[in-house]
């Protein structure tokens, strides 16, 4: 009988590119380390030197994905001048996001809100809502978006941006009507930050 080995050149990054795959082609019930470990030619306890059960596993997935979520709104906030640019850009990029990364998402929401989530879960969802809240602030100096609590302003945006982000990811609408939709879920957001 052939033997597994025991290494592997970067394990730690070869789980979680398939655990990401498992997750987005069959679910979270599916994800098992000794599954991964036979999936990537390991031995069955070769995981359990960087996670030390499906939870951690599932946590760090979570925070790679806030990571590179977290970085395409970034990016997305920087771009263009004006605060309508710049919300048109970070909704499409929240929208992209979802809908190529549906289960992903949804995993990284679903982590946050565990009663034993992580500080480095609490803090990525934290740092989402400061690119909201700093788009909003920065809006509102430059007179383009009206005065007011930032929150009052910032969670009716972001829950319009989230809703049709998971109504486009989970296949609720359409694919030829995501594009329609969007634009006309942003001109909503627009009219209500209107200065």
């Amino acid at each position: 009988m052939k033997t597994r080995p025991y290494h592997h050149g970067d394990l730690r990054t070869a789980l979680l590119t398939r655990a990401e795959q498992t997750l987005r082609d069959k679910g979270p019930a599916a994800l098992s380390l000794r599954e991964l470990a036979r999936d990537i030619g390991v031995s069955h306890a070769a995981p359990s030197r960087h996670f030390k059960d499906k939870q951690a596993l599932l946590d760090a997935l979570a925070l790679e994905g806030f990571d590179r979520f977290l970085g395409a709104l970034t990016a997305a906030r920087e771009s263009g001048d004006a605060f309508a640019d710049r919300l048109d850009a970070v909704a499409r990029a929240y929208v992209g996001f979802a809908t190529d990364n549906a289960a992903l998402l949804e995993l990284m929401y679903s982590v946050k809100h565990e009663p034993g989530a992580s500080k480095e879960l609490i803090a990525c969802s934290q740092r989402l809502a400061g690119i909201a809240t700093g788009l909003i602030e920065e809006g509102q100096r430059r007179d383009e978006v009206r005065p007011g609590p930032v929150e009052g302003i910032m969670l009716p945006v972001m829950a319009a941006i989230h809703g049709f982000a998971t109504l486009a990811a989970n296949g609720t609408l359409p694919a030829e009507e995501v594009e329609q939709g969007l634009g006309a879920t942003i001109a909503f957001a627009l009219r209500g930050c209107a200065a």
